[in-house]
C-alpha cells in the first residue's frame, strides 16, 4: 500500500509575548490553531506559509525561520507532515476575507493557549510553540 502523508505548513507569529492564533470550525467543533494549511501545487513551503497566514488571519508577515518538521497521525487516520515556520507580523490587511470556516484571529499568550488545550486542533499546536520558545530556530535556506 502506498503511503501518502498530507504536506502542511504552520506559522508561529509572535509579537511581544502574544501569538497569532486562528479560531476555526473543524468537524463541527470550534478549535484553535496556528495559521496553517495544506501545500498547493506549484507552491514552495515558504509561499504556502505566507499564503495560509494571510488567508486565515488577514496579516501579512515576514517568514523568518524554521521551527521544525513534525509527523502526526490524526484521529482520522491521516498522517500529516507539518513544516512549522516563524514569522514577524508586518501589517493587518482589513480588506482580506478570511477563509471559510475561520471564525477570527486572536493574539494570545502562552498561558491562554495552554488553557485552551482541549480546544487545540492537534497536540502539534502547543508542541510547536514550546519548541519555538525552547529550541533553536533554523535558517530558511535549510529548505531547498
Amino acid at each position: 500500500m502506498r503511503f501518502l502523508p498530507h504536506v502542511t505548513v504552520a506559522t508561529i507569529v509572535e509579537d511581544n509575548g502574544r501569538f497569532l492564533m486562528v479560531e476555526e470550525v473543524s468537524n463541527n467543533r470550534v478549535v484553535f490553531n496556528q495559521p496553517a494549511g495544506h501545500l498547493e501545487a506549484d507552491e514552495s513551503l515558504i509561499e504556502a506559509a505566507y499564503r495560509e497566514t494571510l488567508e486565515e488571519t488577514a496579516w501579512t508577515v515576514e517568514i523568518t525561520g524554521l521551527t521544525g518538521m513534525y509527523l502526526f497521525r490524526g484521529d482520522n487516520g491521516v498522517t500529516y507532515q507539518r513544516t512549522c515556520f516563524t514569522a514577524r507580523p508586518l501589517a493587518l490587511q482589513p480588506d482580506v476575507q478570511l477563509d471559510e470556516g475561520i471564525v477570527r484571529a486572536h493574539w494570545l499568550t502562552l498561558e491562554e493557549i495552554t488553557a485552551l488545550r482541549d480546544q487545540l486542533r492537534s497536540p502539534m499546536v502547543l508542541e510547536c510553540i514550546i519548541d519555538y520558545l525552547n529550541k533553536p530556530r533554523y535558517p530558511l535556506d535549510l529548505i531547498r
